[in-house]
């Protein structure tokens, strides 16, 4: 069986109540949680007091306490996504807040090959996020599932309903229309 298939059986068995089910999934989803976190931080100002492995225990922590009936493992890592955005963009304002507008935590935006060796404030990046959901929110879902998420094409289909092909054309339209926004608000 496939570590996929392992992670979607144990998903159901979790919220099926059975709670060494849990214990067996944390393991095996770590990793690809942690790898997706270390992404987020890569990019980040140097003394930041979030780290990456606070970020995937802070993500688990909620994702435990959540009421949700787990479709597979794509669906999970895109809940993951989600849930590690809003902390990561909770952590953010409430350090802006702070220390009024120092050290907020940058993201390189190369991982979602927008620009090359690009980086934004991750508030004007989720800024820019709401205001694409507000005009498409597919598209948005689009490049959370793969900033945030780290999902591949496939996975983004499968999560979503749709084709890969569709997944292709919604997120290079997203890295254009974020691009946009983001040199606009940079350069004004």
């Amino acid at each position: 069986m496939s570590q996929s298939s392992d992670v979607t059986k144990l998903l159901l068995n979790w919220r099926a109540g059975q709670q060494s089910a849990l214990n067996e999934l944390l393991p095996l989803v770590q990793d690809n949680l942690r790898q997706l976190a270390a992404s987020y931080m890569r990019g980040e100002n140097a003394g930041h007091t979030l780290q990456a492995t606070a970020l995937v225990n802070e993500a688990f922590l909620r994702l435990v306490d959540i009421d949700i009936t787990w479709q597979n493992r794509a669906h999970f890592i895109a809940i993951a996504a989600t849930t590690m955005r809003r902390i990561l963009v909770d952590h953010a304002r409430a350090k802006r807040r702070e220390k009024r507008g120092g050290d907020n935590i940058q993201v390189t935006l190369h991982e979602t090959r927008i620009g090359e060796d690009e980086q934004a404030d991750i508030l004007e990046l989720e800024d820019a996020l709401t205001k694409l959901e507000a005009f498409d929110q597919r598209k948005s879902q689009v490049i959370e599932l793969s900033f945030y998420g780290g999902l591949t094409y496939d996975e983004i289909a499968e999560v979503m309903e749709v084709s890969a092909a569709t997944v292709d054309r919604e997120l290079r339209f997203a890295k254009a229309w974020l691009y946009r926004e983001l040199n606009d608000e940079t350069n004004s």
